[in-house]
């Protein structure tokens, strides 16, 4: 009884100061996005209120995803254009990931990158407005289930259009702009097909922007992007410095998934060899090994061969081994009995002993 008492005599204290700070923190976040906003307000998409969202999506009627940053519904504009709305309910430090995504994407204009339309900015109510791509994420179409069998929804042409479109996508944000801009966070889920299943790269919170000049650039905030995905120099620094080489490599490694159409770490795989598929399909074209496809013509498989070839020179260790993306569309766009198989992209020599520094990035 005498703990209960102690308890509710310090509650109230304790609530009130999480309402102080919680409080403090969202005034200091808005006053950054305003700040921001205000800096650069003649270059920013156009700004709408949380109610103009309200009546676009009819009181958000059409729920078309969800994510740890909120949620996503479908709108439309006054002209009847689509478009697909994030509200975002997770904002993280002092707003750096909205303003991350409305800074980059305010400023390019391509098309194989989604474009951001428009954006909200209202006290704690923040949203981002993206023209509507209603075929949804690759993810969905690399890694579909019905009844526990997989089922290949992308034909080869459509698959190697896709795979040259995002190319030339992160090749624009590498060399298309003003600033160089890293994305970090190079994924299936991020990539989003339109009516005629062109990809376009999406999802810019994690990115960043630096001089042209500059060959690597410092991240303050630990390692940036997805597991599985996410460059070996985010973690260990000793092989080279954070570049326009570590989406290089995330665009390596959704190659891998796309021509193997599976995740490239399956615990699960029948054969112990194949659980990490770029080590086994490494192993098999080094030995001379033809990569066959179920169901595919001998065209298809020499698609699937390129972009496999392709995708382990972008996965090599050391960034300073890996193509630009310019050498990546060359590559992808050329013919096939030109390219060779690069060296092992993942050796253990390279690593200072750490047998584990694959398999951490993936797993």
């Amino acid at each position: 009884m005498v703990l209960l008492g102690r308890f509710m005599l310090v509650a109230p204290f304790v609530l009130s100061i999480l309402i102080y700070a919680l409080r403090k923190r969202n005034r200091a976040m808005n006053a950054s996005i305003e700040d921001f906003l205000d800096i650069y307000a003649d270059q920013m998409p156009i700004r709408y209120s949380y109610n103009d969202v309200k009546k676009m999506t009819n009181n958000f009627k059409e729920k078309l995803g969800q994510g740890g940053f909120g949620c996503v519904y479908k709108g439309a504009l006054r002209d009847n254009r689509d478009v697909a709305i994030k509200i975002l309910t997770s904002t993280k430090g002092d707003g750096q990931d909205f303003i991350n995504e409305v800074a980059t994407m305010g400023k390019i204009h391509h098309v194989n990158v989604v474009q951001l339309i428009g954006f909200v900015a209202e006290r704690r109510k923040q949203a981002l407005i993206y023209e509507f791509m209603p075929n949804g994420s690759l993810e969905k179409y690399l890694f579909p289930r019905e009844e526990g069998k997989i089922i290949n929804l992308l034909d080869w042409e459509k698959t190697y259009g896709i795979t040259l479109g995002i190319a030339r996508g992160i090749e624009y944000l590498h060399r298309g702009c003003s600033m160089r801009i890293l994305h970090f966070d190079i994924k299936p889920h991020n990539i989003l097909l339109d009516e005629n299943y062109n990809p376009k790269v999406s999802d810019f919170g994690l990115a960043r922007s630096y001089s042209m000049d500059a060959s690597i650039i410092s991240v303050t905030h630990g390692a940036r992007g997805t597991i599985g995905y996410m460059a070996p120099e985010l973690f260990y620094r000793n092989i080279g410095g954070v570049s326009y080489k570590s989406d290089v490599y995330s665009f390596g490694m959704l190659l891998m998934e796309i021509a193997g159409r599976r995740k490239n770490l399956n615990p699960l795989a029948e054969n112990a060899s194949q659980i990490y598929f770029p080590s086994w399909v490494y192993i098999q074209l080094k030995q001379g090994v033809d990569i066959e496809m179920e169901d595919a013509t001998q065209e298809e498989n020499e698609i699937a061969k390129k972009i496999i070839i392709v995708a382990l020179w972008c996965i090599q260790l050391k960034p300073i081994d890996r193509p630009s993306m310019t050498k990546v569309v060359g590559m992808l766009e050329g013919d096939i009995r030109v390219l060779q198989i690069p060296d092992k992209p993942f050796s253990i020599a390279d690593c200072n002993g750490d047998e584990d520094i694959m398999l951490n990035s993936v797993v």
